[in-house]
């Protein structure tokens, strides 16, 4: 018998390991069950905790703990929940055995989300993984993945659906000119504070990204938050009254600890404001908040403004003079301060105004998915649903089809409302930039999203986070286990097309937009 080491990253926040952790434990029973009856011990690699949970809550403790490992033993890391990958990457990096990372597939906490991060992680660390999931630990792919590390410490996925840009678009002479615009002009990314949430894989090493032209302006969530407490509650008003006249709905309530308060909103009102014009200031194209943690003490979450931001129909905000900042365009936020997702932001917003394609686009976790259980369409439907906040435009209806639910409170205890909705069916193209081997790579494949009836709706919303939005969607030419075999983040970039042509055009010039500038470009499924 051979004994196997588990370890459990979680979040900082106690409030989420303690409501997450009755399904982790139930995740951890019945791998050892799986694991026994191969004829292997799983061995936790670190108590449960008097406090009733048994996750690594920070980084500190994760070093602590894999000092006490075995280095050469192997390893499985356990999520069925988000965790901060920071809190075992140090460990990791160090070890010599074999190293699995697993997933339950279930919608009810974040667990794919954890894993994808951590994979992404490990990726850009350079750090030798495999990965599996499963929603029972019984199914045939499953046990097979499992078999095969057991035996040779990797597994081996399916990546048939994937092959090399070799380069070439219709729009050649317009991609050399944002390249060339770029490079000449520069951009620059605003990071309010870097590295959310232990997203080591979402920071972008400065001098990869210098040859493209593209600099960070390192910005801090203190000036921020001053910031915010200067606007005065007229301007707050006026860009919650604005929100209103367009139809958007807000669930208010009373009690500012569990339910969303109009004071709430006015707070993110004036983030929004002062947001706009620090972006204005120091000339960022894009801006990215962290808001976890720094913020989640001092003001209300800062979903509800990122998705101000990254739509072109926004309530204005002006300048000291009377001029209004940026009108009739968006202004592109990447949530999380994913960076990654801020350099595709930034190539989309410039390549689709070109094109006269939308440019509204949103990172969105890779939460779920499954089949529509009404029947109404074939084939695996995924549930991507960032935590908190889509464009109005990706939006069934607009601002009118948008409504801000309170974020829930283990997460977010100062409350704060999201923006959500449903996304409207259309052609996609989605795509993911990564560091690995120490250069940037990008993934980029075609979908649909999906419109499904109320009911169907209703049971992804609630099987997983009901506050936050949703976009069901359908990738071309990929499977469920192609794209979690390889993705390597937790996020996943989207922006619509008007038509199929147009965005497999929009697709072509991304590629080659991406490959001018020095990233290597696979294309997945298509």
């Amino acid at each position: 018998m051979t004994k196997i080491l588990l370890v459990a990253s979680g979040d900082l926040r106690e409030s989420a390991n303690l409501q997450c952790w009755p399904a982790q434990a139930a995740m951890e029973a019945r791998l050892a069950e799986v694991l026994a009856e191969m004829g292997h011990e799983l061995v936790r690699g670190h108590p449960v905790k008097p406090a009733g949970h048994g996750f690594i809550a920070s980084q500190r403790e994760g070093m602590d703990v894999f000092a006490g490992l075995d280095p050469e033993a192997p390893l499985i890391v356990a999520e069925a929940v988000w965790q901060y990958s920071h809190h075992v990457l140090a460990g990791l990096v160090s070890h010599r055995g074999p190293i699995l990372t697993l997933a339950n597939w279930s919608g009810q906490w974040p667990g794919l989300v954890g894993l994808l991060n951590l994979n992404g992680s490990l990726t850009k660390a350079g750090v030798s993984y495999a990965t599996l999931w499963s929603e029972d630990f019984n199914d045939e792919f499953f046990l097979k993945g499992l078999t095969e590390w057991l035996q040779t410490g990797q597994i081996r996925h399916d990546n048939s659906h994937t092959r090399p840009f070799e380069g070439g678009s219709e729009d050649a002479a317009l991609v050399a000119d944002i390249a060339a615009d770029l490079q000449r002009n520069k951009a620059i990314l605003g990071v309010f504070d870097e590295g959310c949430m232990g997203m080591y894989n979402a920071i972008i090493p400065d001098e990869l990204l210098m040859p493209m032209g593209i600099y960070k302006e390192r910005l801090s969530q203190s000036a921020l938050y001053h910031a915010t407490l200067q606007v005065p509650e007229g301007e707050a008003r006026a860009v919650y009254d604005w929100m209103c006249a367009k139809g958007m709905r807000f669930h208010l309530g009373q009690d500012p600890a569990v339910e969303l308060t109009e004071a709430q909103v006015l707070d993110q009102c004036r983030m929004y404001v002062a947001a706009v014009r620090m972006a204005d200031e120091f000339g960022c194209e894009a801006i990215g908040i962290q808001y976890q943690q720094g913020l989640k003490d001092l003001l209300p979450a800062s979903d509800l403004v990122e998705g101000m931001l990254n739509n072109v129909e926004r309530p204005p905000v002006y300048r000291a003079d009377g001029c209004e900042i940026r009108p009739g365009e968006a202004i592109v936020h990447f949530n999380e301060v994913d960076e990654c997702a801020a350099l595709d932001g930034v190539l989309i917003n410039r390549l689709h105004r070109a094109l006269g394609q939308p440019v509204e686009t949103t990172l969105h976790d890779l939460r779920w998915g499954g089949p529509d259980e009404s029947g109404t369409t074939d084939g695996f439907i995924w549930v991507f649903e960032i935590s908190g906040a889509a464009p109005p435009a990706h939006h069934e209806g607009g601002w009118a089809g948008s409504e801000s639910l309170r974020q829930p409170s283990m997460f977010f205890p100062s409350g704060g409302g999201t923006l959500k909705g449903y996304a409207k069916p259309g052609e996609i193209i989605w795509s993911r930039i990564y560091v690995a081997g120490g250069a940037l790579h990008m993934d980029i494949g075609r979908g649909q999203a999906i419109e499904l009836p109320e009911a169907e709706q209703s049971r992804r919303s609630e099987g997983t986070n009901a506050e936050w939005p949703i976009m069901n969607a359908q990738l071309t030419g990929v499977s469920r286990d192609q794209m979690m075999g390889r993705h390597k983040a937790n996020h996943i970039q989207v922006v619509y097309a008007n038509t199929a042509a147009d965005a497999d055009r929009a697709l072509r010039a991304r590629a080659a937009l991406a490959q001018t500038l020095g990233l290597s470009v696979t294309l997945c499924g298509v």
